[in-house]
């Protein structure tokens, strides 16, 4: 499994960049958040990647951040979406925006996107859900949080993380530490941040 790629970026296309690492050209199917946030050609960048394999194909994919890398594999894993569907998703929406969609089940909202019926938004939402559920019981340490995240927009956050795939014993003391004044968007954007200084 290739984690992430870094090297020259020599080209951009629609839905498609390609580093160059070593002498060797990498292209990576990617989405419109990522090209937007990528750089310019000459640079140097990094993608984490995911490399779909099929009997007739291989194909690589590569995201500018960690949380869009897990939001497309969560999508790839719904019964019905492939690795378009999932890019066709996260070029539409961001992956906060899709993370509040699925912990408030707003099927409609993803029916707005190219591609998506409503069979397949409502899909998305019920499988997805499922693994939230699945995460809430499974985390320790839940009722230490219960007063904290009475609060509807703490609650939508902490849910929205878990669907990105991070665990709720994880995610509950640093939403704990954020202003729960904040809107629910706003506190996932500061979450995200957190975490991702924490990993490095």
């Amino acid at each position: 499994m290739i984690y992430s790629i870094r090297g020259e970026l020599i080209a951009k296309e629609p839905s498609l960049v390609v580093i160059e690492c070593s002498g060797v050209g990498y292209a990576c199917r990617t989405t419109l958040a990522t090209l937007s946030q990528i750089g310019n050609i000459n640079e140097e960048v990094r993608v984490y990647t995911y490399l779909n394999v099929r009997e007739d194909s291989m194909e690589l994919f590569g995201f500018y951040t960690l949380d869009e890398l897990n939001c497309f594999k969560m999508l790839t894993t719904v019964s019905g979406v492939g690795p378009k569907s999932a890019l066709s998703i996260l070029s539409d929406i961001s992956v906060e925006r899709f993370a509040l969609i699925v912990a408030s089940g707003d099927s409609k909202a993803l029916t707005k996107i190219k591609g998506i019926g409503p069979k397949i938004a409502q899909r998305i939402i019920l499988e997805l859900k499922d693994k939230v559920a699945k995460e809430g019981l499974a985390s320790t340490g839940e009722a230490d949080f219960d007063p904290i995240f009475s609060n509807s927009n703490t609650g939508e956050a902490m849910s929205a993380l878990v669907v990105l795939g991070y665990s709720q014993s994880d995610v509950a003391p640093i939403i704990a530490k954020l202003n729960p004044n904040l809107s629910t968007s706003e506190m996932i954007k500061e979450a995200l941040k957190l975490i991702g200084k924490k990993m490095q």
